[in-house]
């Protein structure tokens, strides 16, 4: 399940996005309370707009992001990415801190956050790459997922103890500190053993470029679908939970939180099930996506509040599996110098679903209930399995005695490879 850990590169890596990781969210915990309590009179509306600028960048940076990211040494990306957003952490923290922060201030904090966060999420998604060979990449992903979610259980835990404790500006600049530390995880690993791919020269198109790619690659259209439709509809558990604890179980704000956690814990352990596995698996993918809309048709008929939360364990497992094989799926098949920017659409399509299923789920809320809605995330799932199956079996690449198989451009006519089958470029350049 650790494998990955033994390689001291991935080690360190991994230790440094764990501290960010708990770090950002104690930050968002931070933040979220002081447009909520201290900024404004629990206006929902101003946390939204935070919340969008944050988010929007993805959506409109992407594709650029993604051709930086093939550019660039991804590591010295993310170092500038890293500093960038430690010091807007620091001075949303000072002004905090010094009671001098306005709500405007913290828009333009989000705001910036957003556009650095853009440019580093392709970057820090294929970086992973060239850290572990390729037989390491499915673990790796999935470990990172771990990282990811076990910062969502820690972080507004400790932030908000903290919060009481010190203050929220404290806390936005202990966040801060963590970027640092991240920085100096960069810093020290031996660059010798990282795996880069070859930088892509300058030139027009490369954003057609890569669209083009994609477009000749029915195995990632089919895992770009699924995650699009899971994102959109299926992954929009603030609504979900929000709704269920409160109209449907009358529950506050502790059942929400209660929830959340509940939910955490099963995302976590989908992670950890997924680090165990030697390669992604086309199957999973579909069979995790299916089981996701299952476990959240249950989840919408449960009759009780505890039976509610139980069923978003399962929820949140099949979540995390599916996401955590995409990722892997996409990135073990992608051409290192394409890797940037195939991984930029990836987050786009992902992340950028969330803003555009959101209000439409609200929607669903208020003219069909919170039940018949959670419904709909759950035939989001159940509609994905099929579509991407659909494509895959169109495109003549997929059989189910074969569903670990993967196609590439570069195969044979029969166009089947696996994913551990593909190219460790530090034996090629030996080569």
């Amino acid at each position: 399940m650790f494998r990955s850990l033994r390689e001291r590169n991935y080690l360190i890596w991994f230790l440094g996005s764990l501290a960010s990781n708990i770090g950002t969210w104690m930050q968002r915990t931070a933040q979220s309370w002081i447009v909520l309590t201290d900024l404004t009179n629990h206006d929902a509306t101003a946390l939204g707009v935070v919340i969008s600028l944050q988010f929007g960048p993805q959506l409109v940076l992407a594709p650029m992001a993604g051709v930086f990211a093939d550019r660039m040494s991804k590591r010295k990306l993310l170092i500038w990415t890293q500093l960038a957003l430690g010091l807007l952490a620091l001075g949303l923290g000072i002004l905090v801190t010094a009671d001098l922060a306005e709500l405007w201030h913290v828009y333009a904090f989000a705001l910036g956050l957003g556009i650095v966060a853009a440019l580093d999420a392709p970057a820090r998604q294929a970086f992973v790459s060239e850290i572990v060979d390729t037989e390491l990449l499915s673990n790796a992903i999935a470990l990172n997922s771990t990282s990811f979610n076990g910062a969502r259980l820690v972080g507004p835990a400790v932030a908000g103890v903290l919060t009481v404790v010190i203050g929220a500006g404290p806390v936005i600049l202990v966040n801060a500190a963590t970027f640092a530390l991240q920085i100096v995880a960069l810093l020290i690993m031996r660059r010798s053993e990282l795996l880069p791919a070859p930088p892509t020269g300058r030139g027009r198109g490369q954003i057609r470029e890569g669209i083009a790619y994609v477009s000749k690659r029915p195995d990632i259209i089919a895992v770009l679908v699924a995650v699009f439709l899971l994102g959109t509809f299926g992954f929009n558990f603030p609504v979900f939970l929000a709704t269920m604890a409160t109209t449907e179980f009358h529950h506050n704000a502790d059942g929400f939180g209660l929830l959340n956690s509940i939910l955490a814990i099963g995302s976590l352990s989908g992670a950890l099930m997924s680090a165990r596995r030697e390669r992604a698996r086309m199957r999973v993918l579909l069979i995790s996506c299916l089981l996701f809309g299952v476990a959240m048709l249950v989840s919408a008929a449960a009759p009780d509040f505890w039976t509610y939360a139980i069923t978003n364990v399962a929820v949140g497992f099949f979540a995390l599996t599916a996401m955590t094989t995409a990722n892997a799926l996409v990135q073990g098949s992608v051409e290192p110098t394409m890797r940037g920017r195939v991984m930029s659409l990836y987050m786009a399509i992902f992340l950028g679903g969330t803003p555009l299923g959101a209000p439409l789920l609200g929607l669903a809320v208020s003219a069909l209930g919170p039940r018949a809605t959670v419904a709909l995330g759950g035939l989001s799932g159940v509609i994905a399995a099929i579509l991407a199956f659909l494509i895959l079996r169109k495109a003549g690449i997929f059989a189910w005695r074969d569903a670990a198989r993967m196609w590439s451009p570069s195969a044979p006519a029969t166009g089947i490879i696996t994913i551990s089958d593909i190219p460790d470029p530090r034996t090629e350049e030996q080569n």
